[in-house]
């Protein structure tokens, strides 16, 4: 199965070898035909402590490393 590959913005770099990114997504709403748009943040492992706040990244699915994170930062994207 593949794994998903997200790009968002990191929200916080304060713990060690984590990182929080916010991931948005827009969609039209079924009924009112509007543009929404919603957002999910993702606490992702950062090995190397490199990525600060307000860079843009794509994390990827993987084995639980912790509690809550689920996720690894694959690269920077460019933007």
């Amino acid at each position: 199965m593949p794994k998903r590959i997200l790009q968002g913005t990191v929200t916080s770099d304060k713990n060690d070898q984590t990182i929080t990114v916010s991931v948005e997504r827009r969609f039209t709403h079924p009924v009112l035909k509007k543009t929404i748009r919603k957002s999910k943040k993702y606490r992702a492992h950062d090995a190397e402590n490199q990525f600060k706040t307000g860079d843009i990244v794509r994390i990827e699915e993987c084995a639980p490393v912790s509690k809550t994170k689920r996720w690894r930062v694959v690269t920077e994207a460019s933007a």
